[in-house]
């Protein structure tokens, strides 16, 4: 049983280790996981244009507790509500983390409390820790010498990027009172400043190069 196992976990990190695609997290707990339609399909072609990516236009959806969850070495998060997973999601889930794989939570306003209770059950040892502005995730091929940039006014607060990192390796990076993913959408959906926009895109850019080069 030992040796199966060993066997489809090495499967899981040669899938993610090939493949550089982008998933969408589809959870349960009544949240709109669906929410921000246009803006993983406007990331994924700035990726194309600057950084040299070839993702396909339509990201895929994946669930939790999908076997598939491991062919995505980068899973995007958003919504503004609930967020539950289940134990057999929450066991999935950390091991497509721990074989390699790197899930982003952006809180599109009303996920943050929720989103903190399942990740104490996700990673009950760990912490959830705020990254310093010098993170390589800020210098990419875009700098970011302040770290995250703010896109969204919902509390007034300054934005924050959160992440769980083990042994090393950044597995997990939670933006909040940022919502990148509101800056990623079509420009006419929230009115966004030129500017502003092209800084959440560039942002998302270099999430999306430091999964895929470290």
């Amino acid at each position: 049983m030992g040796l199966r196992f060993a066997f489809i976990l090495f499967l899981f990190i040669s899938a993610i280790g090939n493949s550089q695609e982008i998933a969408l997290l589809r959870y349960g707990g009544g949240g709109d996981w669906y929410s921000n339609p246009t803006s993983l399909p406007n990331l994924i072609q700035f990726c194309n244009q600057q950084i040299n990516t070839s993702l396909k236009s339509k990201p895929a959806t994946v669930t939790p507790g999908d076997a598939e969850l491991f062919n995505y070495p980068f899973v995007h998060m958003t919504g503004h509500g609930n967020v539950y997973f289940s134990d057999e999601e929450i066991n999935n889930l950390r091991q497509y983390l721990l074989s390699g794989g790197f899930l982003h939570i952006d809180d599109n306003y009303g996920m943050d409390p929720y989103i903190r209770k399942e990740l104490k059950k996700l990673f009950p040892n760990e912490a959830l820790n705020e990254l310093p502005a010098d993170h390589p995730i800020f210098k990419q091929k875009f700098n970011f010498p302040k770290g995250l940039p703010k896109i969204h006014e919902h509390e007034n607060s300054r934005p924050q990027a959160f992440g769980i990192t083990i042994e090393g390796r950044l597995v997990l990076l939670y933006t909040y009172e940022c919502d990148l993913g509101d800056g990623w959408e079509n420009p006419e959906i929230h009115n966004d400043p030129p500017e502003v926009r092209l800084k959440a895109l560039q942002m998302g850019a270099n999430l999306v190069q430091y999964v895929f080069e470290n």
